[in-house]
């Protein structure tokens, strides 16, 4: 099979390919590129670990940052299938719990929300905004 009978989808991966082993025949610079994979993955993991409790895509910036990393190591290839197994072991398990339990979990999420915002001190931002002026509505940071 030649370049002309791939579809779009495998001739990117044959280039990607070609190009990561022009890159791995090289030490020094296969070095770097797997530090330079490392941090970025890391940082978007970090980023997504730090989302999880808040609305939005937590979890999926979670898997982005386990996905880059998984492109070059093994431990996080591993890691990135087993926290998807039990990701989708627990959403099973919540989307068949009563409306008590969905609403416990949507509870916790607003009072995460809501701690966080008083501890940035966006409350009392705000309240200054709208002539608000109390203590309480201030960060204790």
């Amino acid at each position: 099979m030649d370049d002309s009978d791939l579809s779009p989808f495998q001739e990117a991966e044959s280039r990607w390919r070609r190009w990561r082993e022009h890159i791995a025949a090289r030490p020094s610079l296969n070095l770097t590129y797997r530090i330079a994979v490392g941090v970025i993955g890391a940082l978007v993991l970090a980023a997504g670990i730090v989302a999880i409790p808040y609305p939005g895509p937590g979890w999926l910036i979670v898997f982005a940052g386990l996905g880059i990393l998984a492109s070059e190591f093994a431990w996080a290839h591993r890691l990135l299938h087993y926290a998807r197994k039990r990701y989708d072991n627990f959403m099973d398990w919540f989307s068949r719990q009563s409306l008590v339990v969905k609403g416990a979990g949507a509870l916790l999420t607003g009072v995460v929300v809501l701690a966080t915002l008083w501890l940035l001190g966006t409350f009392g931002l705000v309240g200054t905004w709208i002539g608000l002026d109390y203590s309480w509505l201030e960060s204790p940071l």
